[in-house]
């Protein structure tokens, strides 16, 4: 008679097992389903095996940030042959022939070999991955004249060589150029904007600097293609100092005044700092804004007793250095709009530590109106040298291990 009883206990002892062991056996099943799927969330999180869409996320760690309150703008340029250059001209295919120095027939390279140290703390070796995964989804847009899209074109080298043939795309749309990584959803941009607000030199390849007309207080053309980016770093100077007063309108086009050139700045920064108010969310974006690149036309100030420029100059400047082409007035307004702006912008200032590199310009070895110079006007470096635009590699890489630094700061690992 106890038979049945005990029977029934066992079935309901048993019966909780079973349930259990067949949910474990589905949920494994949906697991393993799962991981053969491209979208599955463990290999977004957790990287994929080699030839899979996802990679393992790259941590910044401790050590990979600058110690707070150090100045990594103060500092010297020390001799490192070793680590320098991060890249080649021929491993890079998207310098143009401006910055292309070594194969347009610059003899010396020692300009590609030269580190900044901060002299408070140590800037973090550039990892391209890293950077990479710190855009992971995200646009980074440079946006400036083409001392800016040297700096867009150094960021492109630094990165794309850890990038795979086939996972990178290079766009030219004017007045962007685009690079895009493609397995982590990134891009690197270049918009050519150089007095920043409108003017009629806005158009990427037919402008000239010898007729200048800025319309002071008008941006939303330009504002359309930065809003919603996620990195915005600006640049604006050599395109203003070509001579002390400037064409501009401000208010009616039809008005056009000539005003003095840190007057016409002032105002431009101004309709600047408002487009950021109105457009900038501070939460998930962030904005840069580059100081002046200094130019070495004069090799006097240097060299005092020669009339020469930056030509055949092969060793930065020893000591303390500020050169003339690199005007105070404009530092002190840009500082200026920067305290008074609501919106949190970040400031590289990159002028003095640039200052020193008297060798790093294209001279005679860069182009001019879009053509490499003939051989009559290299034999006239007085009068055809550039000494505004710089060789790559060289001192804008510098200027982007900067930025790559400041984004370590602020970057939150994410599970």
């Amino acid at each position: 008679m106890t038979t049945k009883p005990s029977l029934d206990r066992r079935i309901q002892t048993l019966f909780p097992l079973a349930l259990a062991s067949l949910l474990v056996l589905g949920t494994a099943r949906l697991v393993l389903d799962n991981l053969k799927s491209n979208q599955s969330s463990i290999f977004r999180v957790y990287g994929k095996q080699e030839g899979g869409e996802y990679r393992k996320p790259v941590f910044v760690l401790p050590e990979d940030r600058f110690e707070k309150g150090c100045d990594v703008f103060e500092g010297q340029w020390v001799w490192d042959n070793e680590s320098y250059p991060l890249y080649t001209e021929e491993s890079c295919p998207y310098l143009v022939k401006q910055t292309t120095c070594q194969r347009n027939g610059r003899p010396d390279s020692f300009y590609q070999d030269w580190r900044w140290q901060p002299n408070a703390c140590r800037l973090p070796r550039f990892d391209p991955l890293k950077l990479l995964d710190i855009l992971r989804g995200k646009r980074l847009m440079f946006i400036g004249d083409s001392v800016q899209r040297g700096q867009f074109e150094s960021m492109v080298c630094m990165v794309q060589s850890v990038i795979p043939d086939g996972k990178k795309s290079f766009h030219r749309i004017p007045p962007m150029k685009i690079f895009k990584a493609e397995e982590y959803n990134a891009s690197i941009e270049y918009y050519w904007a150089p007095f920043i607000v409108e003017s009629i030199s806005d158009h990427a390849t037919n402008h000239t600097v010898l007729k200048r007309l800025v319309n002071l207080d008008s941006i939303a053309k330009h504002g359309k293609s930065w809003e919603g980016v996620d990195v915005l770093v600006f640049e604006s100077y050599v395109w203003w100092m070509y001579k002390p007063l400037i064409n501009a309108t401000y208010g009616s086009t039809d008005d056009i005044r000539e005003y003095n050139v840190t007057t016409a700045y002032k105002l431009a920064m101004e309709t600047w700092a408002k487009w950021l108010e109105s457009n900038i969310n501070t939460v998930k974006q962030k904005v840069f804004f580059m100081s002046m690149s200094p130019t070495h036309l004069w090799s006097w100030e240097w060299r005092p007793g020669s009339d020469e420029n930056c030509f055949n100059e092969s060793y930065p400047i020893d000591g303390p250095y500020w050169g003339t082409g690199s005007n105070l007035q404009i530092m002190k307004i840009v500082d200026d709009v920067l305290r008074e702006s609501k919106i949190d912008v970040t400031f590289l200032n990159i002028t003095q530590l640039s200052e020193y590199r008297k060798d790093g310009h294209a001279a005679i070895y860069g182009e001019r109106k879009g053509k490499l110079l003939t051989k009559e006007q290299r034999s006239d470096p007085k009068k055809f040298a550039d000494c505004i635009h710089w060789c790559l590699p060289g001192v804008p890489d510098a200027w982007n291990e900067i930025l790559y630094a400041y984004l370590l700061q602020n970057h939150q690992n994410s599970m």
